[in-house]
């Protein structure tokens, strides 16, 4: 049996075995501590950043909540000026369709009248010149009878002479 071991080398064996498991145990527990260790730090670590994202959370909603106020603020400004401008500008429309509706009217007002007048002046100015007419024709009637008057006058007075001169 040359395979087996004399009992001094099993006792070496099993000494050596029992440190080495002993060692191992050790180890084991040491690299559990530092596992723990590590394990600690992580979730020191975690809870120290979840602090600071909670700190620059707080920081920059304490640095945006007025800046979306200063926002909202002029937002709510330009909608009311935006309203005014637009308010004023129906005002105004509304001012010039009257006045150009009032214009109209005068200017209407006017022509008529003017027409009127004009129509007045024409007429009278065809009364004139009706009336200067039976005055022409009048004055012409006249004459022309005073003409006829005249020639029967000569016409007469030729028949004499002419009658006294014919024998």
């Amino acid at each position: 049996m040359p395979g087996r071991k004399p009992p001094k080398a099993k006792e070496d064996s099993r000494s050596f075995k029992e440190e080495v498991i002993h060692q191992m145990h050790v180890i084991s527990e040491n690299v559990i501590d530092q596992v723990k260790l590590v394990a600690e730090g992580v979730s020191n670590v975690n809870e120290k950043l979840e602090r600071f994202r909670e700190e620059i959370r707080e920081d920059l909603d304490n640095r945006i909540n007025p800046l979306a106020l200063a926002i909202s603020t002029v937002s709510d400004r330009l909608d009311q000026t935006r309203q005014e401008f637009n308010d004023k500008l129906d005002q105004t429309r509304q001012e010039l369709r009257a006045e150009i509706r009032d214009t109209r009217q005068e200017l209407s007002e006017n022509l008529n009248k003017t027409r009127q007048e004009l129509k007045t002046e024409i007429q009278e100015s065809r009364q004139e010149v009706l009336a200067a007419t039976k005055f022409s024709y009048a004055e012409l009637d006249r004459r022309l009878t005073s003409l006829e008057e005249k020639f029967v006058d000569l016409k007469v007075r030729f028949e004499k002479i002419e009658s006294r001169s014919t024998p």
